[in-house]
């Protein structure tokens, strides 16, 4: 899913520099902090076939195993294209204890249940420079592919006792791997203000279907340009929903990001 790091690139180049057909190109880190949401059917659940899945971000930073966030953007005249790359990996369990009476002997049971989330979403796109009336306003129409693959991985261990004599223990796994490609198209670009135009407002918006049923994401945020490249703070949103008596129902990222670009 593309969505910060191309906006944010889209600011490095104004029309007049654009002009001079030049290659431009920018790289760009993003940190994305969404409250993931969705619903999966895992195959050993018959009793229970769409078990949701919600983490808040503040489960994600203290769960977080792996991530890596970045794209690179390139320009030449009125063409261009994009990459961008996000990956996380975030895990955890939650133990739970429950004590019973069995013909007046005590007994206690123990739950340790986990739950495993690895994802990338990988959108690459071309763009086009479309004309504006304002030199301050530019718009970028895009047209590409997004691949989303999620792997959720549902842990369980039962061990327990009644009295003096131990319950035979439960363990055991089940996971959802699922890959989808998709079509987008969409537009991006950025509105420059303030005395020396180092203030910009970047969006994005894409919409898409394949694999999946429909796909779309959405960015709005604030960016102030230096020197050495432009930082910026902005709210994104990915959602998707799947395609009938696929195993991953639904799934969306919803949460703030902030990245740095560096162009040359």
């Amino acid at each position: 899913g593309a969505a910060l790091a191309p906006a944010i690139s889209h600011a490095q180049a104004q029309p007049s520099a654009m002009g001079a057909s030049a290659w431009k190109t920018s790289l760009s880190i993003y940190a994305y902090l969404p409250t993931i949401g969705g619903s999966t059917t895992f195959p050993t659940l018959p009793g229970n076939p769409s078990p949701g899945v919600n983490i808040d971000a503040n489960t994600i930073i203290d769960h977080l195993k792996m991530t890596f966030m970045g794209a690179l953007d390139i320009h030449n005249g009125k063409w261009g294209a994009f990459t961008d790359i996000l990956y996380m990996d975030i895990g955890g369990n939650k133990p739970k204890s429950r004590d019973f009476t069995i013909d007046g002997v005590p007994g206690a049971l123990t739950g340790d249940m986990s739950l495993d989330i690895k994802g990338t979403i990988w959108t690459t796109a071309v763009e086009y420079r479309l004309a504006t009336s304002d030199p301050a306003f530019t718009v970028d129409a895009l047209a590409g592919v997004r691949m989303f693959n999620m792997k959720n991985t549902l842990g369980w261990n039962f061990t327990g006792s009644v009295g003096s004599h131990p319950l035979a223990g439960r363990s055991g796994s089940t996971v959802v791997d699922e890959t989808n490609w998709d079509a987008i198209i969409g537009v991006k670009g950025n509105y420059t203000f303030g005395a020396e135009r180092q203030w910009f407002v970047p969006f994005y918006f894409d919409i898409g279907t394949g694999q999946s049923d429909l796909t779309y994401q959405i960015l709005g945020g604030i960016g102030y340009r230096y020197k050495w490249g432009d930082v910026v703070a902005a709210w994104r949103y990915i959602d998707y929903n799947m395609k009938s008596g696929k195993p991953l129902e639904s799934m969306n990222f919803n949460g703030p990001m902030i990245g740095a670009t560096w162009r040359w």
